[in-house]
């Protein structure tokens, strides 16, 4: 009989840390918008741009350029992080210019590229 190293050997169950954990989970709620958060960022395209603006307001015509994508592609992208509430805009004439709405995602990105290069 092989032992699988991802289970225990015997089925106790610690009721006490159940308990604990249980009076320590996440909401629905919470857990979903952390969720949805991670499942936005996630995505290389929308990482590259949340990185991107984090530094400056851009376009979409310049993200694009920095992506190396379209603008609609771009568009797309912006729009599901706006939807997000991640990022916001504004009209300067006939441009209109992204930025990050929470710098707080700035310390996320680092925090997450650290356990990444452990």
């Amino acid at each position: 009989m092989t032992m699988n190293n991802d289970k225990c050997a015997s089925r106790i169950v610690h009721q006490d840390k159940v308990d604990l954990a249980k009076a320590q989970d996440l909401g629905q709620s919470e857990t979903e918008g952390i969720s949805a958060l991670f499942k936005t960022c996630g995505d290389p395209g929308r990482l590259r741009i949340v990185h991107a603006l984090l530094r400056q307001e851009m376009c979409v015509c310049d993200l694009a350029a920095l992506l190396d994508v379209s603008e609609s592609a771009v568009s797309h992208q912006l729009r599901l992080l706006r939807t997000m509430g991640l990022v916001a805009n504004r009209r300067e004439g006939t441009v209109l210019y992204y930025r990050v709405v929470d710098t707080r995602l700035e310390q996320l990105i680092a925090l997450a590229g650290s356990l990444v290069t452990k």
